[in-house]
């Protein structure tokens, strides 16, 4: 894939939390229960966004994670360049270095053309519209099967 899998679970867990209906915070053993995700490897993932100002959390009994800002203003290229970084969008699908017009790898011309599409839909969507669609077109963010989440409760 071409993400790697913190990044991954950025996405869904910002997806999560945008898809609820109270914007509040919601506790990482939680969030990790719904994504399927260890909450300590969330738990790292969650501090970098945080950081980042995409995320904040709160310590303490009603503590958790919550979005640093409305999900209408959140943009899902935001969160992959927080822990990715711009690779997925600025660099060379085999990592050759210095591959361009001038010095262009088999791939070149195709994954540009590529490039700036994910580009232009990781830009264009708000968590605000894929919060909305995940509730009402009961769309999956997680492997995790709610048979699954009423045996383990």
């Amino acid at each position: 894939m071409l993400l790697s899998k913190s990044c991954e679970y950025g996405i869904r867990t910002a997806l999560y939390l945008a898809s609820q209906p109270q914007k509040e915070f919601i506790p990482i053993h939680v969030i990790g229960e719904m994504l399927g995700v260890s909450p300590h490897f969330l738990t790292k993932i969650l501090q970098h966004l945080t950081q980042e100002g995409i995320m904040q959390s709160l310590r303490g009994p009603r503590g958790g994670v919550a979005l640093a800002r409305s999900p209408s203003e959140l943009r899902l290229h935001e969160i992959v360049i927080a822990i990715d970084g711009p690779g997925l969008f600025t660099e060379c699908v085999l990592g050759m270095p210095d591959c361009g017009e001038g010095q262009p790898c088999p791939l070149h011309e195709r994954w540009s053309q590529a490039r700036e599409q994910v580009f232009a839909m990781f830009s264009e969507l708000t968590l605000e519209e894929l919060g909305r669609r995940i509730v009402e077109e009961n769309l999956r963010i997680t492997d995790v099967t709610s048979s699954s989440l009423t045996r383990n409760t």
